[in-house]
């Protein structure tokens, strides 16, 4: 068989393992080992052990499991309640500004948290209840928490940024600010949708509310200290004082001491977060692992190098090869979570970006926003589910047509990315200057 030939039968092999069941970190290192086996020699299956823990002893992944600390620190806490309710005492006088709290509320959470499940299911326990209470359809109240909660991968801190840089040696710094004009952007675009259809059809709530400005301020107080952590993030990690796995220490452990000192939180409840962060991070570091292992055997069977030269063979305009690359990243965050298309399909779209003047960090915030519309569309959509588990009583028909409106917003935004890189290139290069 050629090299292109073994490549579609592991594409296929591959998708059918995952769809089985078969936790993604189990089923890519079987498949890589199986097929090393098969198409190898005894070389490549002498490299397995050496590949796979080689992976797991790089300084740069212990970023992730603080970051996950950090995550599942504030997840646990009623930091998202405290954001949530004094947004909406801030904008109750705002046609829609119940929804817009919401959407403002999970790309605060989103800054602090870093991760889209966490978010969407922080906030819209809070703001599903009370948005069906006042009167906001069901549809526009799921949709605005499922694309809102999204932005956890985007807005910085990003487990997916962590994972996108590592997958392809890109500074995690960067990212990370290529994130935020972008974060911010469609936090302010979601809102603006979320406006113009209150507008278009009012919503009648049963009592004029009125708040005092003490109480506005009452539970922002409280999470001023938790956006303080993300200021400090920034402070340390752009002003060259800490690496961002020193920043990623210091933020967690910052964290858990103020949810002790703010929220009380119990032993019983610093048990679960250790023990949820630890799942967390044990799963997606055997998954880095094991992508790795996958990517060793592609490149030791010449897939790698055999599509990228099939790519290649195209002659695609650079525009082809960027909607090419979109459709393919789309569909993949359809069917499969966004760590594993990251590290499946970043070994064969690497070698045709560089030679084609696409920019890594622009190309990372491009994945990313694709990889959360997967995130609030099926077959998959994490957060659809999440959210039909909130709201039990809204049919999941209602969750899914109430998020086709802001993936059209998403995907828009992609073409404006397009049109426009300095969106996400901009800040990143007026910080740490443009060497790459």
């Amino acid at each position: 068989m050629s090299e292109l030939q073994i490549g579609v039968l592991l594409l296929v092999i591959t998708f059918a393992v995952l769809f089985s069941g078969i936790p993604i970190a189990f089923g890519l290192a079987a498949v890589a080992i199986g097929f090393l086996a098969t198409f190898g020699q005894a070389t490549g299956l002498s490299a397995v052990a050496r590949t796979f823990i080689g992976e797991l002893s790089s300084f740069a992944l212990l970023t992730l499991p603080m970051f996950v600390v950090l995550g599942a620190t504030i997840g646990l806490s009623r930091a998202g309640k405290d954001v949530y309710e004094s947004l909406h005492r801030w904008l109750h006088r705002v046609p829609g500004g119940l929804v817009i709290a919401n959407i403002f509320a999970c790309g605060l959470f989103s800054a602090m948290c870093g991760s889209s499940p966490a978010t969407a299911a922080a906030i819209g326990k809070v703001g599903i209840p009370e948005m069906l209470r006042r009167g906001v359809p069901a549809r526009l109240a799921t949709g605005a928490i499922a694309a809102g909660g999204s932005l956890g991968i985007l807005i910085p801190p990003s487990i997916t940024f962590i994972i996108y840089g590592i997958a392809t040696e890109t500074s995690i710094g960067r990212l990370f600010l290529a994130g935020v004009v972008p974060g911010i952007l469609l936090v302010l675009i979601f809102s603006a949708y979320a406006w113009g259809v209150t507008v278009r059809a009012p919503v009648k709530t049963a009592t004029q509310e009125h708040y005092t400005l003490k109480q506005k301020f009452s539970g922002l107080l409280r999470t001023i200290p938790f956006l303080a952590i993300i200021v400090a993030v920034t402070v340390f990690m752009y002003g060259g004082y800490a690496t961002p796995s020193e920043v990623a220490a210091i933020a967690a452990f910052l964290a858990l001491v103020l949810v002790v000192l703010i929220y009380r939180t119990s032993l019983a409840d610093l048990w679960a977060i250790m023990r949820n962060a630890t799942r967390e991070s044990t799963m997606i570091l055997m998954i880095v692992a094991a992508a790795a292992l996958y990517s060793y055997m592609m490149s030791y069977l010449y897939i790698t190098q055999s599509v990228a030269d099939w790519m290649f063979s195209w002659s695609l305009e650079r525009w082809q090869l960027l909607l090419v690359l979109n459709l393919f990243l789309l569909l993949a965050g359809f069917f499969m979570p966004a760590v594993a298309v990251i590290l499946m399909s970043m070994p064969f779209i690497l070698p045709v970006l560089a030679p084609n003047s696409i920019d890594l960090v622009w190309f990372g915030v491009v994945l990313t926003i694709n990889l959360e519309i997967g995130l609030i569309h099926p077959p998959v959509g994490l957060n659809l589910f999440v959210i039909r588990s909130i709201a039990p009583e809204i049919p999941l028909r209602d969750v899914m047509m109430g998020s086709l409106p802001f993936v059209v917003i998403m995907l828009l935004f992609i073409v404006l990315l397009t049109v426009v890189p300095e969106i996400a290139t901009w800040l990143p290069d007026h910080v740490m200057g443009t060497g790459r």
